[in-house]
């Protein structure tokens, strides 16, 4: 699989998609005008990446704000990897960091972790 790289722009976050080091990451803000067409080819990736999961997988969600379709497409990018692990022995650690003046990302990211008690979702605050 290719590394998938998207630079950060004034509507949606920096995304790193990269089989290689097992990462995922998404660093910014998602509200773009058609979020379905945005992250179809991103959920397409990571749909395939979860077919052949690695051991251990980092995701990185740095969120600062989530329109309500980009918390769904959120929603089921989380729900492959929660599927992932059910079939696997693997781990699948996502830190959602949160800035410590973001009491919405604080919450969308206590929301993941009651959604998905099967993935370790770490909540860390930035400073």
């Amino acid at each position: 699989m290719e590394k998938l790289y998207l630079k950060e722009s004034e509507y949606t976050p920096e995304i790193i998609l990269d089989k290689e080091n097992n990462l995922i990451s998404f660093i910014g803000q998602s509200y773009p005008e058609n979020t379905f067409e945005f992250y179809q080819p991103i959920m397409n990736w990571i749909g395939k990446y979860c077919e052949n999961i690695p051991t251990n997988t980092k995701v990185i969600l740095e969120l600062t704000y989530l329109n309500s379709s980009s918390f769904k497409a959120f929603f089921d990018i989380i729900d492959l990897f929660e599927g992932a692990r059910k079939k696997c022995n693997c781990s699948i650690d996502i830190d959602w960091i949160y800035d410590k003046d973001n009491d919405i990302a604080l919450e969308t990211g206590e929301d993941f972790q009651d959604d998905f008690e099967d993935l370790n979702i770490v909540l860390i605050e930035k400073n």
